[in-house]
């Protein structure tokens, strides 16, 4: 069974592609096994120093499930199963990690082109995701 990671952050691009995604998975010759993975930008400044780690981890985990809650209703809607997960750090970094770490087959993401030159065709992230992953990345606009 093909084990795929889809990097979500809540945003109509991120919504388009899961949609666009659902659709291909009749395509596969079984339903893959489907993780979703939402990314929380660390805090900046100085709020480490006066919020316990504890606290930090549960705000990021909270931000994380309200950003996988419409990926996580279409995927319901469509009947199709899913684990989630919620993560903090540099998103193209934490994204490839987990892919790595977790042996997964395949990166599926949607590009966002917002941002710089760099990411006038495709969204930083996707950008670093396609560019460094060792991992085959299927991108969905």
């Amino acid at each position: 069974m093909l084990k795929l990671l889809l990097p979500v952050d809540g945003s109509a691009a991120s919504d388009n592609a899961v949609g666009r995604f659902i659709k291909l998975v009749p395509s596969y010759r079984e339903t893959p096994e489907i993780h979703l993975l939402n990314v929380q930008f660390p805090l900046r400044g100085n709020v480490p120093m006066f919020i316990d780690k504890k606290s930090i981890d549960l705000y990021y985990q909270e931000e994380g499930t309200k950003e996988l809650s419409s990926a996580r209703a279409l995927l319901d809607q469509a009947g199709i199963g899913y684990r989630f997960h919620v993560s903090s750090g540099h998103p193209p970094n934490i994204i490839l990690r987990y892919a790595e770490e977790m042996n997964f087959d395949q990166i599926v993401l949607g590009p966002r082109g917002l941002g710089t030159v760099k990411g006038i065709l495709l969204g930083s992230v996707a950008s670093k995701v396609i560019q460094l992953s060792t991992i085959p990345v299927l991108l969905i606009k």
